[in-house]
């Protein structure tokens, strides 16, 4: 029953995903590179999110993150980081232990990452979503929503069940 509202939903947000504007898609292997270069020169750089791991806050090929310098990381920002040469994340900040950061999606209900604050290519600054909608990673009622998630983690397998079935 919930599969036809799911397609509708997903058809819905393919007509307004870029709002009008052209759309270029590279591997990420060509691309986060770049988007590396370009936040260390100072600019923002919107990419698309692929992948689930950011769920129920990002939604694969629906949302839109722009990524930012940064010059503080606080426990709870996104960041885009390369954990590893060539593989690069969009997840959250869970720990942070001198220049040591420990990262975890979202959508993950166990499993962290480890780098450096070297390692962080840029901070999500804004989440954009379809038809224009636009939230600021520094809202607070979005701070609570994401807090309130990190304590939720003993049950998060269970929550996302539900949230993929409405999706």
């Amino acid at each position: 029953m919930a599969t036809p509202w799911r397609h509708a939903k997903q058809r819905r947000y393919a007509d307004a995903s870029l709002d009008g504007l052209s759309r270029k898609e590279l591997p990420n292997d060509q691309l986060l590179p770049l988007v590396r270069e370009y936040v260390a020169q100072g600019e923002s750089v919107i990419i698309s999110v692929k992948g689930y791991s950011m769920r129920p806050f990002l939604e694969h090929l629906r949302d839109r993150v722009q990524l930012s310098p940064w010059t503080e990381l606080h426990v709870g920002d996104a960041v885009l980081a390369e954990i590893s040469p060539g593989h690069f994340v969009l997840h959250r900040i869970i720990g942070i232990d001198g220049e040591r950061l420990t990262l975890m999606g979202d959508g993950n209900i166990r499993g962290t990452e480890a780098c450096t604050v070297h390692d962080v290519c840029g901070v999500v600054t804004e989440y954009l979503r379809p038809g224009g909608h636009v939230l600021y990673a520094s809202d607070r009622g979005l701070q609570r929503k994401i807090r309130i998630w990190r304590r939720l983690l003993p049950v998060r397998r269970w929550l996302l069940f539900v949230y993929k079935q409405t999706v």
